[in-house]
């Protein structure tokens, strides 16, 4: 009876030998990655989604493999180069998200999937989201790419046209802008990214091909095709879910068309987990805690299936760890090359998992980083937190307290890190600790020596003239003391906060619980009070992946509220004369807004966890804001009102 399992193992090893050398002996592989934005673990049907359909990917992981432990980074510009170099993107210095007409982008000199495939004779198109730097030394067409089709970054970074007075994003046709789109031309931006997509594959047909289709979609603002607009049962998000499948169905048919199938590698996944704070306009992690901007699962572990007829057995899951950052050499390897051992790469070459030929991971741990800050490893089943964890993106620090001490989970008992049994197991969180101290002395931290550059724009400038751009008109400083709920004025003329110190302080008087009293910013940075619940709460932004909120105890109208931000990230908050509530932002707010300064209300984008639902009823009073400049006092508690007033 012990005879059949020994036989069917032996077919199962032999079968994966032949896959193996069948692979070896093939022509080399085009490859295609397709690259969600902000699609969460539970979004797709192979991954367990129920209220949005995807025919096209569930066929994708029936003919291929889902891959149940595959890691990102936790927030877009990490991942991409990550995926793009094959390393952590706190070796090549990017830690963060670009915005538009910043200075830093990936380096020149950092040698891209794209440049390793084209030395060996590929065509290579990136149609997409680049995020990776809008600079024209930093662009796709200057990193291995022939051809390049897409909007440069996020598609939330619109900027004011100064030609047509609309906020948009700028449509690149390789280094040069074609178009500006208005949100409302969005909703053409999948299909379009695919016929682009389409056309480079038939044009390419006859020659091996490198695909990388890094779409805008899903990330918030939500903009779904006409043809699938109030289709699913999900909302606005369902609806451009099903979009993005019948994209990567679309890719698929055409390579099944042109009978390119069983000589391409097609690797579908995301950037990074759900942006959970966006309500129903963000996604699922399913089992996962937390989401994008978080080094909790939910946060950085991502839907992936592997595709490519004859080669990768139908049907297949792979339960080892790996990660974007595995891309590059696998690509390479099964390209016929050899990534170099200079510059080193953090990646690994899972070609053995993809043909079944191994089941373990070829890396020895997966480090999880946030910024600079390594935050988690796991080896095996076994991650340890050794940093409080972030929570997901535009959640308070209040919503993810949490010990400062390691914490121990077993992933393959314990997926949603609920149970920390650090205590049960001394001897794996020492080895783990070991492991996370050796690659934070590499290239964590703030000096570490095998961290290679950042690139950086001598000029850095915007793509397209932006109303920002324009001479400063002079504009004579607002009486903020004197608006009324309701009231907004141009932030030329509001309190300069830009990259200072600051105290707001303001009386309240509202029988609201949930409220906007001021703000000043929108989703890439600012700062605002509101009320949530009663409770009073200061919100800082840094950036479109940093907003960090405090809140205040419970206090009865009438309210006078205090709050400061200092120089160092330091934020401060007081109610009636209470005992201050304190927290940290990465730092100062880096620019000044170009949102109008609002009283009462947010008349753009919320910068924060709050709703403009009903028109805020009361009144504000004595508002005043206090930039400090750099080497004035610096605010490090709230501002005292006179106490008469208190």
């Amino acid at each position: 009876m012990r005879l059949m399992p020994l036989l069917l193992a032996a077919s199962c090893l032999a079968i994966a030998a032949a896959r193996e050398s069948s692979a070896a002996d093939a022509p080399a592989p085009n490859v295609v990655i397709i690259f969600i934005d902000d699609m969460g673990y539970g979004d797709i049907g192979p991954f367990g989604a129920t209220t949005q359909r995807t025919p096209g990917l569930d066929r994708m992981a029936r003919e291929g493999m889902r891959f149940t432990s595959f890691y990102a980074a936790p927030v877009c510009s990490v991942s991409r180069a990550q995926l793009l170099t094959g390393c952590y993107g706190a070796r090549v210095s990017v830690p963060g998200v670009y915005f538009p007409g910043a200075k830093n982008g990936l380096h020149p000199s950092e040698t891209t999937i794209a440049e390793h495939l084209k030395e060996r004779g590929y065509a290579t198109a990136c149609v997409g989201k680049w995020h990776l730097g809008d600079q024209p030394e930093f662009l796709p067409t200057r990193q291995g790419f022939d051809r390049y089709f897409g909007i440069p970054y996020s598609n939330d970074m619109q900027r004011k046209s100064r030609e047509t007075g609309a906020r948009v994003v700028p449509l690149l046709r390789d280094d040069t802008v074609a178009e500006l789109l208005a949100d409302e031309a969005q909703n053409r931006l999948v299909e379009r990214y695919t016929e682009e997509a389409v056309a480079f594959i038939r044009d390419n047909k006859d020659r091996p091909f490198f695909l990388y289709l890094p779409h805008t979609a899903v990330h918030t603002p939500i903009h779904p095709g006409a043809a699938f607009a109030g289709k699913s049962e999900n909302g606005r998000y369902g609806d451009w879910v099903e979009e993005v499948d019948w994209s990567a169905g679309r890719v698929l048919d055409t390579l099944r068309e042109l009978r390119l199938a069983e000589r391409t590698l097609v690797i579908f996944t995301s950037d990074n987990g759900p942006w959970l704070t966006k309500g129903k306009d963000g996604g699922s992690a399913g089992p996962l805690r937390g989401g994008k901007g978080s080094t909790w699962e939910g946060g950085v572990r991502v839907p992936m299936i592997a595709w490519w007829p004859g080669t990768i057995a139908p049907g297949t899951a792979c339960d080892a760890v790996a990660s974007t950052i595995d891309l590059l050499p696998t690509a390479v390897a099964l390209a016929g090359g050899r990534v170099p051992a200079r510059p080193v790469i953090d990646g690994r070459d899972i070609s053995s998992l993809l043909l079944g030929t191994a089941r373990e991971s070829p890396r020895e741990a997966h480090y999880y980083f946030s910024n600079y800050t390594l935050q988690a490893v796991r080896q095996g089943p076994w991650k340890l937190a050794i940093t409080p964890q972030p929570g997901s993106t535009g959640e308070g620090a209040a919503a993810n307290a949490e010990s400062k001490e390691p914490r121990l989970y077993n992933l393959d008992l314990d997926i949603g890190e609920r149970t920390n049994v650090a205590g049960a197991h001394p001897e794996i969180v020492a080895g783990l600790r070991r492991l996370a101290a050796a690659m934070d002395a590499e290239i964590g931290g703030a000096r570490p020596a095998a961290r290679r550059p950042a690139g950086e724009a001598a000029a850095p400038k915007t793509l397209y003239p932006i109303a920002e751009d324009a001479p400063a008109k002079s504009a004579a400083p607002a009486a903020i003391e004197t608006l009324k709920p309701g009231d907004a004025v141009s932030s030329a003329s509001a309190p300069q906060v830009g990259g200072k110190a600051f105290e707001i302080s303001c009386a309240v008087e509202t029988a609201q619980r949930d409220a906007v009293l001021v703000a000043h910013g929108g989703t890439a940075l600012g700062y605002a009070l509101h009320l949530s619940g009663g409770r009073v709460v200061f919100a800082v932004r840094t950036s479109a992946d940093s907003v960090t909120e405090i809140a205040a105890p419970p206090a009865s109208s009438p309210l006078r509220i205090a709050a400061s931000l200092a120089a160092g990230g330091g934020m401060s908050l007081s109610v009636n004369g209470g005992p201050p509530v304190s927290g940290k932002a990465p730092g100062l707010i880096p620019r000044q807004p170009y949102e109008n300064f609002c009283v009462g209300c947010d008349d753009g984008r919320p910068l924060a966890r709050y709703t403009a639902s009903a028109p805020f009823a009361g009144t504000i009073s004595e508002l005043k804001v206090t930039p400090r400049n750099p080497g004035t006092r610096n605010p490090g508690t709230v501002t005292d009102f006179p106490a008469g007033n208190r």
